[in-house]
């Protein structure tokens, strides 16, 4: 009898491993167990060989700024630590140096705009005398120090305020901002969040003049939000919001010289309807450059303006057939020659220009796109940037000369590598992950890539993980029956067996230059399909027609009909898995969140026949209702291509509905509005379809905060189990 009890413990030891592994929860997911350790805010300075980064103690909430040497990676001080500062109580939310390095801004007790913009109380902290001072009464936007950090810029109640450090003294530079009329110096909700930029004025490297855009909205229709809050009464908040084909608001250069203490506004030449998505002083102090693109966004002007005189030169021009993406890559070199990115021979290249805007040469060639610019090291002569030239799901860091000769690969591990790079160009912090490995931080040669010191490699998360019976994803090329090659994952089961017939969930996102399918690691969504997996679902992604990074052509082959390829793309491709031997084709689901989700709502009613249910998150139901600068760059104005916007919107389509469609919105969405959902209801109840649907009272497009992506994807996930 003792026998048997012995070899019986022997057997259960040797099946402990297998047995003992866990699956995920949605509890552990969406409470943080899994979050990946990072290096945050992590800035390289300009004038010494060092880095920052924001360390934040989760015990204690406090903060500090912490100063970093890039050669041995030692931390050589801490610059600030919120807990010396009572007026820190909130901690340290972000900070930017003085040019000289010598002091910061340090923002803290901020407080949401929108998608980037937000109001801080601002603090202005010498490091040498370890003197803390505010900025303002109020809580401000966008502060910037001037060239010798003895002023700061910023934006207080759509005005612009000069403060000068040492006389402790604000000057008010403009007086006609006003809500929802007049904006100077920062930009209005659709810049922010179409052109990806708040602060929109810039410093020139003298210090003595600032450039800014103001924005009149004052003839831009309004969009309202009821905030239900707390409160007895809801209340309203309305702002700007121009629909594709309506009012933009009118946008104008101005310069303001702080000696004098003059405005002056600047005349751009002959556009009408036009928008100014960048402004930048070159290295020229008193040549300011200014991008002005049509409203279709097919023609961009690079014009360089005389602060002094105010005159105005065209000296670069970009056409396209569809449309043109702006980008942050324009890089002024020491004789004012300028580094620019352009898709014009059909993938992102690097191009070098001199300071008239004749092209020099062209720095990068080849079937694969630039999808970053790192910088120029001018003893060097070479240029720093990321492509992806060894396959468009993997991202690596290169460096070449200005010439366009001796190219070497930095980063020799296959995933997504990104690269901070020390001042002097010697070294740089390489940011990598792949689907299978959490981020990672180390330091190499910006000569040869060579790996000098490891620095953060989530091993503890990586220990954790084993714990857990985790599926891998696999990437592919799928070829679909009109014969187009995709990019593709798929996560299958653990245990899978070929001989077993397995339920299909498609998730996808498909905006125009997207990806979904990428090598890297995706956090919470990837955990998600991780956990279903391991409740016997397969889930599938695929990129179709209109994604990003295999060129110009791919991209934009969906330009005027949004809505029409990509759709395509996602039933063949679920009608080529479900031919699978191992993929049942009468259980295939499809979900997405935002453009994800105008494509899974397409999906369910013109694939009525493929799929048998989709979620839909936050989705555009007809492009009337979003915004100009987004839809019509790949629509035009819904005047000119009426049908573009009509065949293609879920709204018009729902008589075709059969299978299960969830549709889910929170009320507070400032961009895809939830008007896009209530009216797509309405159009489901008078054609009598049965549907479910979730409202989130008060949650903008990310739907979150507290407890609520827990409840949202248990919710998804029952529906899941239920209708698939």
């Amino acid at each position: 009898m003792k026998y048997l009890k012995h070899s019986f413990f022997l057997f259960l030891l040797a099946v402990l491993p297998a047995t003992a592994q866990q699956n995920l929860t949605l509890q552990e997911i969406w409470g943080g167990a899994f979050r990946p350790q990072g290096m945050d805010d992590l800035q390289a300075m300009k004038n010494t060989n060092q880095y920052t980064v924001l360390n934040y103690d989760r015990k204690t909430g406090g903060a500090t700024i912490d100063l970093y040497d890039f050669a041995t990676l030692n931390k050589v001080s801490t610059i600030i630590s919120s807990g010396d500062f009572k007026e820190l109580g909130e901690g340290i939310d972000s900070y930017t140096f003085s040019p000289d390095e010598k002091k910061l801004l340090i923002a803290t007790g901020s407080e949401q705009i929108y998608r980037h913009s937000f109001v801080a109380d601002f603090y202005v902290y010498d490091i040498a005398t370890k003197k803390l001072g505010k900025l303002s009464a109020g809580k401000v936007q966008e502060p910037v120090f001037s060239a010798d950090g003895s002023k700061v810029a910023y934006v207080f109640d759509n005005n612009i305020y000069v403060f000068d450090v040492a006389a402790n003294k604000a000057t008010q530079v403009t007086t006609d901002g006003k809500k929802n009329a007049i904006i100077n110096g920062v930009t209005d909700w659709v810049y922010e969040e179409e052109f990806s930029f708040v602060r929109a004025f810039d410093w020139n490297a003298a210090g003595d003049k600032i450039a800014f855009i103001r924005f009149d909205e004052s003839q831009v229709p309004e969009f309202s939000m009821d905030v239900y809050g707390k409160a007895l009464y809801p209340v309203q908040q309305v702002f700007k919001y121009p629909k594709a084909g309506e009012k933009n608001a009118d946008v104008s250069l101005h310069i303001y010289d702080v000696k004098a203490g003059t405005l002056k506004e600047v005349k751009l030449g002959n556009y009408s309807d036009f928008y100014i998505p960048r402004l930048k002083w070159t290295n020229n102090a008193q040549t300011l450059s200014v991008q002005v693109l049509n409203r279709h966004q097919n023609n961009l002007d690079l014009i360089f303006v005389d602060a002094v005189t105010g005159a105005a030169k065209v000296v670069l021009n970009e056409k396209d057939k569809a449309y043109i993406d702006v980008t942050d890559n324009l890089t002024f070199l020491n004789d004012n020659s300028f580094i620019w990115t352009s898709e014009k021979d059909g993938y992102n290249h690097i191009y070098h220009y001199n300071s008239s805007g004749k092209l020099i040469n062209q720095v990068t060639n080849g079937n694969w796109e630039v999808t970053a610019y790192y910088g120029f090291d001018k003893k060097t002569g070479n240029i720093f940037y990321q492509s992806v030239e060894n396959g468009s799901i993997n991202r690596d860091v290169y460096r070449i000369g200005l010439n366009g000769k001796n190219k070497v690969r930095l980063t020799p591990e296959n995933g997504t590598n990104d690269g901070k790079f020390s001042p002097d160009y010697t070294s740089f912090i390489n940011h990598r992950s792949s689907a299978s490995e959490p981020p990672s931080f180390a330091l190499h040669s910006a000569k040869d890539g060579k790996l000098i010191k490891a620095i953060l490699n989530n091993d503890a998360l990586k220990a954790k993980l084993e714990k857990y019976r985790l599926p891998k994803k696999e990437f592919m090329v799928i070829t679909t029956e009109k014969g187009h090659q995709l990019n593709a994952w798929m996560i299958k089961p653990v245990d899978f067996d070929p001989n077993k017939k397995y339920p299909l969930f498609m998730y996808q996102y498909s905006g125009p230059g997207s990806q979904q399918v990428n090598n890297d690691w995706n956090g919470y969504d990837d955990y998600w399909f991780m956990m279903l997996a391991q409740q016997g679902y397969i889930v599938a992604c695929v990129d179709g027609r209109g994604t990003g990074y295999k060129g110009a052509a791919f991209k934009k082959v969906t330009y005027k009909e949004l809505g029409k390829y990509e759709v395509e793309d996602q039933i063949d491709a679920a009608k080529l898995f479900g031919k699978y031997n191992y993929i049942d084709p009468a259980r295939i689901g499809i979900f997405g969140w935002s453009y994800g989700g105008f494509m899974s709502s397409n999906c369910i009613l013109k694939g009525n026949d493929v799929f048998k249910m989709a979620i839909a998150v936050a989705p555009v139901t007809n492009w009337r209702f979003y915004d100009t600068v987004y839809t019509e760059r790949f629509m035009q104005l819904p005047q000119e291509n009426a049908s573009g916007y009509d065949d293609n919107s879920p709204i018009n389509h729902v008589s075709r509905l059969k299978g299960s469609y969830l549709l889910i919105h929170g009320t507070a969405d400032d961009n895809v509005h939830v008007q896009n959902t209530m009216r797509m209801i309405e159009a489901l109840v008078q054609a009598n379809k049965q549907f479910d649907w979730a409202i989130y009272p008060d949650r903008n497009h990310g739907i979150y905060g507290g407890a609520t992506r827990l409840q949202l994807y248990t919710k998804m996930t029952n529906f899941i189990k239920e209708k698939l």
